[in-house]
């Protein structure tokens, strides 16, 4: 029904995964004759080769129509009903009108906030691995970052709480920066999980900031739990949220900040003047209030990949430590037997000599040596293509 096997041509369009990447993974260095020819299978950066849902098109097409562009903010009653009937129908949790702030994107978000809640020299923790712009946003802004990696038990990560809870008697510890689900291990936090940690940095009335722009993408049968919700009266808990990566609409710069503390809120305000995109309006707001049926078949979809790299990898590359995520369309493999920490990029290494284009564990600031991540909302021929590549490379290796 919404065409998840289309391969997609995406040249000419902008489009950071097929015409940036050289820079973004590379930096200045060169990738070969291989990343010059127009074979690359790209499976890094995690936004979707799958068509916008034709709904949140047509919501766009028809604002078009409406034939002007002007300075635009969310005046729109309906646009807060259709979030909160999403959020009420998937983790039964609804947000104050008051409380939800528009950002280009969580990424800008987390940059505001580090610098509106914390002071220069403060220290921010952070859990690793990690989504690399979690430790930009602290760095760029002359905070210091501390980490605590988490605990890798047969491909299960887990929270190192006695660690934690170490860092934290460090009175200059201000923000928490949480991914949930995360990236890139795609771990669901449980209520258990969640509940223990919360208390443990509330005691201390540490700042919040819990990313949770994955929570629409879980494997079929799970259930998010929004962070903020095992907090009931904890206000310096601060829940991002965008459609960005449900209905692939990163493009249109729209994510939802979810802020109840009123003084930080007015902080934000007065940073932020609330100005939107148009178009991500109308788009939003379609995604939210007709988006059901689509989700429920990329979940399937995305299920069945990974269930196509697991059987794979079990049947070609057996040493490769995997286990399918409770959520996300990331795969995160342990390459341990392979790669002893020591060797180049990984990534240069997999676009020049296997055509594959993936993210190396060390983008993810630590806790990754000896992993790459895997960008699976891809058409299933596009990943069976690109497995080939990753086995015929790692099994040469082997030899």
């Amino acid at each position: 029904m919404f065409g998840f096997d289309e391969v997609i041509d995406r040249s000419n369009t902008n489009a950071l995964s097929v015409e940036g990447y050289g820079e973004y993974l590379f930096g200045k260095k060169s990738c070969g004759q291989q990343c010059i020819d127009d074979g690359l299978i790209r499976m890094w950066i995690a936004d979707m080769d799958f068509a916008t849902p034709h709904f949140v098109l047509d919501a766009i097409k028809e604002r078009l129509d409406r034939k002007i562009l002007g300075y635009s903010m969310i005046f729109d009653q309906d646009y807060h009903e259709a979030f909160n009937s999403w959020l009420k129908k998937r983790c039964d949790w609804q947000v104050e009108p008051e409380y939800l702030q528009p950002s280009p994107g969580i990424v800008p978000a987390l940059h505001d906030l580090v610098s509106l809640l914390t002071k220069e020299g403060d220290k921010i923790l952070i859990l690793t691995p990690s989504y690399g712009p979690f430790q930009k946003a602290v760095q760029e802004s002359n905070r210091r970052l501390v980490c605590s990696d988490l605990i890798e038990t047969d491909g299960n990560y887990t929270i190192n709480y006695g660690q934690i809870e170490k860092i934290i008697e460090d009175q200059r510890v201000t923000m928490f920066i949480f991914c949930h689900p995360h990236n890139p291990t795609g771990r669901l936090w449980s209520e258990e999980e969640l509940v223990e940690l919360g208390k443990m940095l509330a005691s201390k009335d540490i700042w919040i900031i819990s990313d949770e722009i994955h929570c629409d993408l879980l494997r079929s049968g799970k259930t998010h739990l929004p962070f903020s919700k095992v907090l009931p009266g904890y206000s310096r808990i601060i829940t991002c949220m965008s459609p960005s990566k449900t209905f692939n609409m990163a493009g249109m710069m729209l994510a939802n900040i979810i802020i109840p503390d009123p003084k930080a809120r007015a902080l934000w305000q007065k940073k932020n003047g609330g100005l939107v995109n148009p178009l991500a309006i109308a788009g939003v707001k379609a995604a939210y209030s007709q988006g059901e049926d689509y989700l429920a078949s990329l979940k399937s979809y995305l299920d069945g990949n990974f269930e196509l790299l697991d059987a794979y990898l079990k049947a070609n590359l057996p040493q490769v430590g995997f286990t399918i995520p409770e959520a996300t369309y990331l795969a995160w493999l342990d390459l341990s037997f392979y790669l002893d920490g020591t060797k180049g990029d990984i990534g240069l290494e997999l676009a020049n000599q296997a055509g594959i284009l993936v993210e190396s564990g060390r983008m993810f600031v630590q806790n990754g040596d000896n992993h790459i991540r895997l960008n699976l909302a891809v058409p299933r021929e596009v990943l069976a293509a690109g497995l080939q590549r990753l086995g015929s490379y790692f099994n040469k290796i082997a030899k």
